[in-house]
């Protein structure tokens, strides 16, 4: 197939190969730490949590977020470079 336009390469460039990829799963870390700060909120609106019990999950919360930015600013990522595109289906992550 060589020499009749099909022939794709892929220039992979291990800095931007790893780059991605910290990307990827920062991505999935950060999706998921939305969902379970949207359930904390769900738990904390029922009334089903102590007052320790929602201290608690905010302090945790607010750790998480503050060493996503950590890990984010240490690899030069910017929050929009974690939210995928899902072409008809919008972006992944909801755009703050």
């Amino acid at each position: 197939m060589s020499g009749s336009g099909t022939d794709r390469r892929v220039d992979l460039d291990g800095d931007t190969v790893g780059r991605d990829l910290v990307a990827l799963v920062l991505t999935v870390v950060e999706l998921l730490r939305q969902l379970m700060e949207r359930q904390a909120l769900r738990r904390v609106d029922s009334g089903e949590l102590s007052a320790e019990q929602i201290e608690r999950i905010g302090n945790t919360l607010m750790l998480l977020e503050q060493r996503m930015d950590e890990l984010r600013d240490s690899f030069g990522l910017l929050p929009e470079d974690l939210n995928l595109d899902l072409g008809p289906l919008g972006s992944l992550l909801p755009r703050d």
